[in-house]
């Protein structure tokens, strides 16, 4: 096959396709725009680039839509090739939460979140964090005044991704219907308490870590981050950098599943690369947000059951 070939099939056949024809299925929950999560059985693909490009999180397969191919099962490149060759003029189903894209040009990630307001008691955002999340009053206190929260549309939280350096590059959003980053964003890390400090505790989204920092009581010794919902190259060098301190100690606090071992396993060989601590933190039930509720129930309940 002739590499203009090539790149025409590349160019008319998406990753969805694919996965769609292999019998995947789109995990509307944990999908955003720029990333589709597929799954089928306890396999995950999730595809990106517009889907011209996909990588395996719970593995280090990656590639176009050729190595994809492959990944379901073909046998070297001439018999995935064919395979795509044979979906040219498919087209997979959009996704029923995809929004239209924007048609005007969008504003810097600095603009967008200057001109939103911080939550506030009684405000939209503040009751999704406080009332359908759980998270006490003084925990998106502290978050507000480190100045990592702003109130999206309908009542969804922005939670600030920044840079060592601590300027702002991007944000997870997440609400009552929604979830996804800033467009044109960067993931890296959201970092909530005092950035000096030694214990270093890894979630996977904004309401874990901040469900972790109630649950613990925000420890002044750590430093509670998260990683947006992912790993990417940004995030995994910012916690290398942060292992590299001095004295450091990583708690890989990431979700009670085969995602959450994989970058535990990630997390943990970070640390023994840069000589740093190393512990495995597991949420009781999926993630830190179920386990603060269920102990919020347990602590209702107790007066309760002492006055009967």
């Amino acid at each position: 096959m002739e590499k203009s070939e090539i790149e025409e099939l590349r160019d008319r056949v998406g990753c969805a396709a694919l996965l769609e024809d292999d019998g995947w299925k789109v995990d509307v929950k944990e999908s955003t725009r720029r990333a589709v999560k597929y799954r089928r059985d306890a396999k995950i693909v999730i595809v990106i680039h517009d889907g011209r490009g996909w990588f395996d999180p719970l593995s280090a397969a990656k590639g176009d839509v050729f190595d994809l191919a492959e990944h379901l099962g073909a046998h070297g490149f001439p018999e995935a090739s064919a395979r795509v060759a044979a979906l040219v003029g498919f087209v997979p189903a959009a996704p029923a939460w995809e929004r239209q894209s924007r048609p005007a040009p969008i504003d810097s990630v600095t603009d967008r979140w200057a001109r939103r307001a911080r939550p506030r008691p009684g405000s939209a955002t503040w009751r999704y964090l406080t009332e359908e999340r759980g998270i006490p009053e003084s925990i998106v206190a502290t978050a507000v005044q480190q100045d990592l929260l702003r109130e999206g549309p309908h009542g969804s939280m922005w939670a600030a991704h920044r840079n060592g350096d601590g300027a702002l590059i991007g944000w997870e959003e997440r609400g009552p219907q929604w979830r996804g980053f800033a467009t044109g964003g960067t993931k890296e890390l959201l970092r909530l308490g005092p950035s000096a400090a030694p214990r270093i505790c890894v979630t996977e989204a904004a309401i874990d870590a901040m469900s972790l920092g109630a649950i613990q009581v925000l420890r002044p010794d750590t430093l509670y981050v998260s990683t947006g919902g992912g790993w990417s190259p940004a995030s995994e060098k910012s916690i290398r950098r942060l292992a590299e301190r001095p004295g450091t100690r990583l708690v890989a606090a990431t979700d009670n599943n085969r995602q959450g071992d994989v970058y535990a396993d990630r997390i943990r060989a970070i640390a023994a690369e840069a000589g740093a601590g190393y512990a495995r933190s597991r949420p009781r039930a999926g993630d830190w947000n179920e386990d603060l509720k269920a102990l919020l129930a347990r602590i209702e309940s107790e007066p309760l059951a002492k006055a009967g």
